[in-house]
């Protein structure tokens, strides 16, 4: 799906999604990445949502976001409290939803000049992310 451009153009904004990657700026990322509205995106080491650990979460948390869009894929999946501990002892939230919804959600706070991280895992077509 393509999406349009808007007044945030300075911004890291999603520019298209799919199944197999994701536009930033109209620029493709076909592995999993961290998105900040005001940083470059950055790969995000992680290959397959059962295999996150605390210190993915934690890299994240320095950061200092107000909330965290995770983006699981096809499907929504939540991860388990003890995982996320470096972000909710910040009173950072974390939000699970698939991916499409969380690029679409990632665009709509930072376009209220949230300082939001979008976390996006990006499936291969076995259901694993691809490496970076």
């Amino acid at each position: 799906m393509k999406l349009h451009s808007s007044s945030t153009e300075k911004y890291q904004t999603v520019t298209g999604y799919d199944r197999s990657g994701v536009e930033i700026n109209a620029q493709r990322f076909d592995y999993s990445v961290l998105v900040m509205p005001e940083v470059a995106p950055r790969a995000w080491p992680v290959t397959r949502f059962e295999d996150l650990t605390a210190a993915d979460f934690e890299a994240i948390a320095a950061d200092k976001p107000d909330v965290v869009i995770l983006g699981t894929g096809e499907r929504q999946r939540f991860v388990h409290p003890r995982l996320v501990v470096s972000l909710s002892s910040q009173r950072i939230g974390v939000e699970s939803m698939d991916s499409h919804a969380a690029c679409r959600t990632y665009n709509i706070l930072m376009g209220e000049g949230r300082k939001v991280t979008l976390a996006l895992i990006i499936e291969g077509p076995d259901g694993d992310a691809k490496a970076v």
